[in-house]
C-alpha cells in the first residue's frame, strides 16, 4: 500500500476521501493487504473481517460519491480490540477458555460506529481477559512493542495499540479499566483516551470489572480521537478549534504518580511540563493523601469484582489460562463480600475529596507510566521482575480509574513515554480540547 496511507492519521485520510483523492474500497483493500503480507500481523491480528470491511468500504464509496457522507471518517477503517462482539465473528477475549465463542450481534459502539460509516478491519489480540497491563499473552499472541522488538507493548487493548503504531490501521478502539488503552497508547507513541464509566454502553462487550470498564480510542492524534469518540457514540465531534494553554492551570500529581519512576519516563516528563509552561500553561505540584489511600483499595475493588465475574468460567477449565492471570484473578476469592462494599462505600468519599481538591485546576498531569515497556522474554521467565513490572506498570493510570475520572495520555520528546492529563467525570470534550493545545506544544 502507499506508504503514506499507512502513516497518515484517521482525520488526514477522510479528509481526502472528502476531497475525492482516496477512494474507501481502495483503501480499506491497501489496509487488508498490508495486514495480510506483514511479517508482523499475525501478533497483531486475532482475525480479520475482509468481508464486512469491503462491504461497508462500498457503501462509504457510495455516499461519498452521492454527497452524503455520515462524517469526517466515514469510510475510514479501523480494528477493535478482541473483546468488543462482531455479529458471525469470533470474539475470545485474548483466552483460550473463550475459543469458538461467536456472537450473534454487534457491540452497541461497534454498531453504532458502522452506522456512522467506520470500516471495521477486523479483530486484534488482547491481554488474557484483558486482566494485564503489560500486553503479554502466551496463550494466543504477544504483540509487538513499536521501539523494542523485545518488550511487550502494553495491554490489555496490546493488538490495538500494536495495529495503528505498525501501520495496520488508522486507529483502533479498545478498553481501559486500569489503564488498558493508555498504557499500549504511551508505550507505542499514541495519543489514548480513558472516558467516563457509563459514557458509552458496554452492550456486547466482554466486561472485566464493570463498574470500572470503559471504552475509548488509540489513534495517531488527539483529534482522531475525538472524531472517534464521536462515532462510537454517536454525540457531536468535540470542538478543538482555536484549543490554547494560555492561562490554563494545570496540578502535578506527585502523591503516588512520582514514586519510583525511571530515569527517562521522569525525562520524557519534566520536558513535557517545561514545553506545556512554555505555552502560558501555569504548573503547580499538589500532593493528595486520598490517592494514596484508594490505591489501598485496588485489589479487593478490582480483583473481587473480576473473579466474580469470570470466576464458573475459569473454574471449568483453569488450565487453559496462563497461570500468572489465573493466579490474578483468584486472588479475589480472598475477600470477603464485606470488604467490598466497606471499600467501595469508601472509594466514593475519597472520590469526593478528590474531586473538592482539584476543582480549581483544568486538568491533573503526571506521568502516564513509571517505566518503560518491560523485556518479555524475561517476565516469562523471572518471577521477581514480573511481579515489580507488572504491579509498576498500571499503578499511574489506575488513579484516573479508582477516581472515576475521564483521561488522555500524549507522547512526549522520549520514545514510550508519555504524559496523562486528568480531567473530572463526563468532561471528555472539555478534555480533549485541552489536549489538542498540549498536543501542539509537545510536538
Amino acid at each position: 500500500m502507499s506508504r503514506t496511507w499507512a502513516n497518515m492519521t484517521a482525520a488526514e485520510l477522510g479528509r481526502e476521501i472528502g476531497q475525492g483523492r482516496i477512494h474507501p474500497v481502495e483503501l480499506t483493500e491497501a489496509f487488508l493487504d498490508r495486514i495480510e503480507n506483514h511479517p508482523l500481523a499475525p501478533r497483531i491480528y486475532a482475525r480479520t473481517t475482509a468481508l464486512r470491511a469491503r462491504g461497508e468500504a462500498m457503501a462509504a464509496a457510495s455516499r461519498a460519491r452521492a454527497g452524503f457522507r455520515k462524517g469526517l471518517l466515514d469510510g475510514v477503517p479501523v480494528s477493535w480490540k478482541d473483546l468488543f462482539d462482531t455479529a458471525g465473528v469470533a470474539t475470545e477475549g485474548g483466552s483460550a477458555l473463550l475459543k469458538g465463542r461467536v456472537p450473534e450481534r454487534d457491540a452497541a459502539v461497534l454498531e453504532t460506529a458502522t452506522l456512522q460509516g467506520l470500516v471495521c478491519l477486523g479483530k486484534t489480540h488482547m491481554s488474557e481477559l484483558a486482566f494485564s497491563g503489560l500486553g503479554l499473552n502466551p496463550v494466543t499472541a504477544t504483540p509487538p512493542c513499536l521501539n523494542d522488538d523485545r518488550a511487550v507493548p502494553g495491554g490489555s487493548s496490546s493488538g490495538a495499540g500494536a495495529s495503528v503504531a505498525f501501520g495496520l490501521a488508522p486507529a483502533a478502539i479498545g478498553s481501559d479499566t486500569g489503564g488498558s488503552v493508555r498504557i499500549p497508547a504511551a508505550w507505542n507513541d499514541l495519543v489514548g483516551l480513558k472516558t467516563t464509566v457509563g459514557s458509552l454502553p458496554p452492550t456486547g462487550t466482554l466486561p472485566l470489572c464493570e463498574m470500572f470498564d470503559t471504552i475509548g480510542p488509540l489513534a495517531h492524534s488527539v483529534e482522531d480521537c475525538a472524531l472517534l469518540l464521536a462515532a462510537i457514540s454517536g454525540e457531536p465531534v468535540a470542538d478543538l478549534e482555536g484549543a490554547s494553554l494560555s492561562g490554563k492551570r494545570l496540578a502535578v500529581l506527585e502523591t503516588v504518580a512520582m514514586d519510583d519512576l525511571r530515569e527517562r519516563p521522569a525525562q520524557g516528563f519534566e520536558d513535557a511540563l517545561a514545553r506545556l509552561a512554555r505555552a502560558g500553561a501555569k504548573v503547580t505540584r499538589i500532593k493528595a493523601p486520598e490517592v494514596a489511600e484508594a490505591m489501598g483499595l485496588a485489589a479487593v475493588l478490582f480483583t473481587a469484582e473480576a473473579y466474580g465475574i469470570w470466576r464458573a468460567t475459569i473454574e471449568k477449565a483453569p488450565e487453559k489460562m496462563f497461570p500468572r492471570i489465573l493466579e490474578r484473578f483468584r486472588s479475589g476469592a480472598n475477600f470477603a463480600a464485606t470488604d467490598y462494599v466497606a471499600a467501595w462505600r469508601r472509594l466514593r468519599e475519597i472520590r469526593a475529596v478528590w474531586a473538592d481538591r482539584v476543582a480549581v485546576y483544568d486538568a491533573v498531569v503526571l506521568p502516564t507510566s513509571p517505566i518503560l515497556p518491560p523485556d518479555a522474554n524475561r517476565l516469562m521467565t523471572d518471577d521477581a521482575y514480573y511481579v515489580t513490572e507488572n504491579l509498576l506498570t498500571l499503578r499511574n493510570t489506575r488513579i484516573s480509574n479508582l477516581m472515576g475520572v475521564c483521561a488522555l495520555t500524549l507522547p512526549t520528546s522520549q520514545p514510550s513515554c508519555g504524559i496523562s492529563l486528568m480531567a473530572g467525570a463526563g468532561e471528555e470534550a472539555r478534555l480533549l480540547r485541552l489536549g489538542a493545545a498540549a498536543e501542539r506544544a509537545l510536538r
